[in-house]
């Protein structure tokens, strides 16, 4: 039987904690035994310096990633050049892996399922911009109604909890206590 990688995205702007948000989730599917990757999109302009690649990168490793990719001005880190790496050129590589999640942390745009995180009002623009956000995950009480659940940014174990039966429904996880765990 064929493996079905399931794919998410987590996006907001600089500093409003993705590389935190897919480190839990790496971590929670490395105790579930799910094998994941990551994709990052290096957002800074230019080629990925070896600083940037080790500071996301080595916390989605160290978090239990298998791989790990930072892609920046056609740049893709699992050493390899090219004039441009689209999204869709790095999933298919990463379909060959073997992997069972494939997180990728930027490409706001890009047409997959995503959680958003909100840092601040101006960041609100977002929600009714971006397509095929699932879930959002804010710094600040959303005053307006969104058709998604709505987590504060510090109710992680209550998203991981609902993330993991989200997108891996068929594996039916016994207790949501699993998630509360750290």
């Amino acid at each position: 039987m064929e493996r079905k990688t399931e794919i998410f995205q987590i996006v907001g702007f600089q500093n409003s904690g993705k590389t935190t948000l897919v480190q839990e989730i790496i971590r929670y599917g490395d105790k579930l035994g799910l094998k994941s990757g990551t994709i990052k999109h290096h957002g800074h302009g230019g080629t990925p310096s070896k600083e940037n690649m080790e500071k996301d990168s080595e916390k989605h490793l160290n978090a239990g990633a298998v791989y790990a990719a930072v892609e920046g001005n056609g740049e893709l880190v699992i050493k390899k050049q090219t004039q441009y790496w689209s999204l869709d050129e790095i999933i298919d590589y990463y379909h060959r892996l073997s992997l069972d999640l494939i997180l990728i942390e930027g490409y706001k745009y890009a047409p997959i399922s995503k959680a958003v995180i909100i840092r601040n009002q101006n960041d609100l623009y977002l929600l009714k911009e971006l397509t095929n956000i699932q879930v959002v995950l804010s710094w600040i009480p959303l005053k307006e109604t969104v058709p998604f659940p709505v987590f504060s940014i510090e109710e992680k174990s209550r998203f991981i909890a609902w993330f993991f039966p989200f997108l891996f429904p068929q594996h039916h996880f016994s207790s949501s206590e699993f998630f509360r765990k750290k």
